[in-house]
C-alpha cells in the first residue's frame, strides 16, 4: 500500500491593499451628485473610499464658490485636508478660480473646475494608480450614493442661461446643458429599484429643462417622451416608478409652465 504524500501548501501571496481615497463634498445637492458620480467611477476601478484622512492615500475636496462664506469654508476644508493628509486634489465650483486656491494652498496636487469628472479621475490615476480586480470590486447598479437609502438626488441638467445679477453660477458652471430624458428616467428606475422612496429632481433652473435641446424626443419603456419638465412629472406616475413615493422638483421657476400644468 502506497502512503499518501502531503506536500506543504505554499504560503498565500499577500494581497496588495486597494488604494484609498478620502472625499469631502461641499455645497449644494448638484455638487453632491457630482461627488457621487466621481466616487462611482473610482469604486468601479477598485478604489476604496476612506472615512478618515489618516487612512486615505489622498483626498479629493469638491468645493463650493457661490458666496463668500462658501469660499471660506472650501478653503478651510482644503487646508484641513492638507494638514491631516497632505495629498489633496481640488475640484468643484471654486476650482473655476484656481488662482484663488493656489494663492492660499500652493501645495495641492491638482485643481479642476466643476463638472470635470474625467479630469478628477485622471488626476487620481496620476497620483494614485488603481488596482482593479473586476471579480471583487463590484459597484451596485445605482452607483455610489452619499445620501441615506430612502432618498436620492436626480440631476437633470448642468448650468443656466439666466444672468441674474446676484448669481455667479452661469460663470462657473456654464450655459444650460440638459441630460437626455431617457438617461434621466433610466437612472430614476435604477434608484427606485434600489429602494429609494423620494427622488429630489435638481438643476440650477429645473423648469428650463430641455430648452437648450428644443425639447428633444427620447424613448423609455416603449413610449416617446420629450426632454421637458412636464414629461418628467408624467413619467413619475408610471407604475415602474411608483415605488418612489414622491418626486420633488427643486429650483423650478414659474415661467413657461402655466399652460402645460393646466393641460
Amino acid at each position: 500500500m502506497t502512503a499518501a504524500v502531503t506536500r506543504p501548501r505554499a504560503p498565500a501571496r499577500p494581497r496588495k491593499r486597494a488604494p484609498r481615497v478620502g472625499f469631502v463634498s461641499l455645497g449644494c445637492p448638484k455638487a453632491l451628485v457630482d461627488s457621487e458620480r466621481i466616487l462611482t467611477k473610482l469604486r468601479s476601478e477598485g478604489y476604496e473610499v476612506s472615512p478618515t484622512y489618516e487612512s486615505a492615500d489622498l483626498v479629493v475636496v469638491n468645493t463650493c464658490g457661490f458666496i463668500d462664506a462658501a469660499v471660506d469654508e472650501s478653503l478651510d476644508a482644503i487646508g484641513e485636508a492638507l494638514e491631516q493628509n497632505g495629498r489633496v486634489i481640488v475640484t468643484g465650483c471654486l476650482g473655476a478660480k484656481p488662482g484663488r486656491i493656489l494663492e492660499r494652498h500652493p501645495s495641492v496636487l491638482q485643481v479642476t473646475g466643476p463638472q470635470r469628472y474625467e479630469e478628477v479621475v485622471s488626476a487620481v490615476h496620476a497620483h494614485l494608480p488603481p488596482r482593479h480586480d473586476p471579480f471583487e470590486d463590484l459597484v451596485p447598479p445605482q452607483g455610489v450614493r452619499l445620501t441615506p437609502r430612502h432618498y436620492a438626488y436626480l440631476k437633470i441638467s448642468e448650468g443656466c442661461n439666466n444672468r441674474c445679477s446676484f448669481c455667479v453660477i452661469p460663470s462657473m458652471r456654464g450655459r444650460l446643458a440638459s441630460r437626455p430624458i431617457a438617461d434621466v428616467l433610466r437612472e430614476a428606475e435604477r434608484l427606485v429599484a434600489a429602494g429609494v422612496r423620494e427622488l429630489l429632481v435638481i438643476s440650477q433652473d429645473t423648469s428650463a429643462y430641455g430648452v437648450d435641446v428644443r425639447y428633444a424626443d427620447g424613448e423609455w419603456r416603449g413610449a416617446k417622451w420629450q426632454t421637458r419638465f412636464i414629461d418628467l412629472g408624467r413619467a413619475g406616475a408610471r407604475p415602474i416608478l411608483l415605488g418612489a413615493a414622491q418626486w420633488l422638483f427643486i429650483a423650478a421657476l414659474a415661467y413657461g409652465l402655466g399652460a402645460a400644468l393646466v393641460r
